[in-house]
């Protein structure tokens, strides 16, 4: 499945549907009355939040989206139908915008969630409720109110506990199929990683999910590379888990490089908790080992964690040091989440 991360959509809701000019005709009444129903309202214009889906691709082959028109009054008093709705379905995540991409309108995050951002007009008036008793045989009927339209802009932000991040090629891939069931690209040489990736890390009977983004490089919110685009996807990390080359030049280097992307994108990446770990700790000699270790450390100002995915080693120590940072993190926003449950 293609990934598409960012769609813009137009959508319109439905019309009302236009009441009725009827009279009531049938034998031996001579004076039967008005009789026109009201018109149905339109449809309106839904955006649901549904399990299964972890993209916008759907929104590249389809950019409009228009409600039903009610249905018209009839005569004996039937009123219309009401328009079906057009309801948009997206995977959880889902932020919704103005055309202008800035001004927010929702913001689905569970499944179920349901917003409706245009709202089906309503329907006209037939001739049966304007009757009054010095207008018996009123003939006048309301057409149906025009629906709404607008354009919208739709963004993904994945939905994961921790996030993968780090230099192109630092391991992140290997890392996110040796330990889930996901399968990305995965090969020597920079930017195999273009979309982000979700894989289900299963750990000691419990379950995180864990999101791969492509790596950066120097520059990258300016632009360069693939740009910073991607790191809206780890905004709703609990933890991230910063992966560094042991086989590249400078380890210290490497993780400066990372910051200061973070730093400058901003959103509070550069304030999230943060593992630091050495990957691909088995393809270096034990002498050149310990000099990125300490070249690392100096530069998180801490002791990194050694790991070789493709080993296994040091794997099971990482997962377990996420898993401790996700559960604080639940902890913390419990008591949160419970006062304002019981907020009035």
């Amino acid at each position: 499945m293609k990934f598409l991360d960012q769609a813009r959509v137009f959508v319109r809701s439905g019309n009302g549907g236009a009441g009725a000019l009827s009279f009531r005709r049938e034998k031996f009444i001579e004076f039967g009355g008005p009789d026109g129903g009201d018109g149905g309202r339109g449809g309106d214009v839904v955006i649901e939040c549904v399990a299964g889906l972890n993209t916008l691709i759907d929104f590249r082959y389809q950019q409009h989206f228009k409600a039903k028109t009610g249905g018209h009054g009839m005569g004996k008093n039937r009123a219309g139908a009401r328009g079906p709705d057009a309801v948009l379905r997206v995977p959880a995540g889902t932020q919704v915008f103005e055309e202008d991409g800035e001004t927010p309108i929702a913001d689905l995050t569970e499944v179920g969630q349901r917003v409706v951002i245009a709202k089906g007009g309503n329907g006209g008036f037939g001739n049966a409720h304007f009757k009054s008793s010095i207008n018996r045989a009123p003939r006048r009927a309301n057409p149906g109110q025009e629906g709404e339209e607008r354009t919208i802009l739709l963004r993904l932000k994945l939905i994961a506990d921790a996030g993968l991040i780090g230099l192109p090629n630092a391991g992140k891939s290997t890392f996110l199929a040796t330990v889930s069931a996901a399968k990305p690209k995965i090969a020597d040489y920079p930017f195999t990683t273009l979309d982000p990736g979700l894989g289900v890390v299963a750990i000691d009977g419990r379950e995180f999910v864990l999101a791969d983004i492509p790596g950066l490089i120097e520059g990258a919110h300016e632009g360069a590379g693939l740009g910073d685009r991607f790191l809206g996807h780890i905004e709703r990390c609990r933890v991230l888990l910063h992966l560094i080359d042991a086989t590249g030049e400078h380890a210290g280097r490497a993780y400066k490089t990372v910051r200061g992307e973070l730093e400058a994108y901003g959103a509070g990446l550069a304030d999230k908790p943060e593992i630091v770990a050495l990957s691909k700790a088995d393809a270096v000699d034990a002498e050149a080992l310990k000099a990125q270790t300490d070249r690392l450390g100096r530069a998180a100002k801490r002791k990194p964690l050694l790991l070789s995915s493709a080993a296994g080693a040091g794997v099971k120590e990482a997962l377990r040091a996420v898993l401790v940072v996700i559960d604080a993190a639940k902890a913390s926003e419990a008591p949160a989440q419970k006062a304002s449950a019981w907020a009035p």
